[in-house]
């Protein structure tokens, strides 16, 4: 029982870690989402990140 308890708290932990890190980045599209990708090397671009750039703010 004891084991279970702890594989809980690890879970709920990396969880919690995992839901602290994805909220710090901004909205796909909005305007400081735009800034910081203009300012990161274009080499450095998913093919996502390409798309929904242009998408969102290139073509509004």
């Amino acid at each position: 029982m004891k084991k279970s308890i702890k594989s809980f708290a690890i879970v709920a932990a990396i969880a919690a870690m995992s839901l602290s890190m994805t909220a710090c980045s901004p909205e796909v599209g909005s305007e400081e989402w735009c800034n910081q990708l203009k300012e990161k090397p274009k080499g450095d671009w998913t093919a996502n990140e390409a798309t929904d750039f242009a998408k969102h703010c290139i073509i509004k």
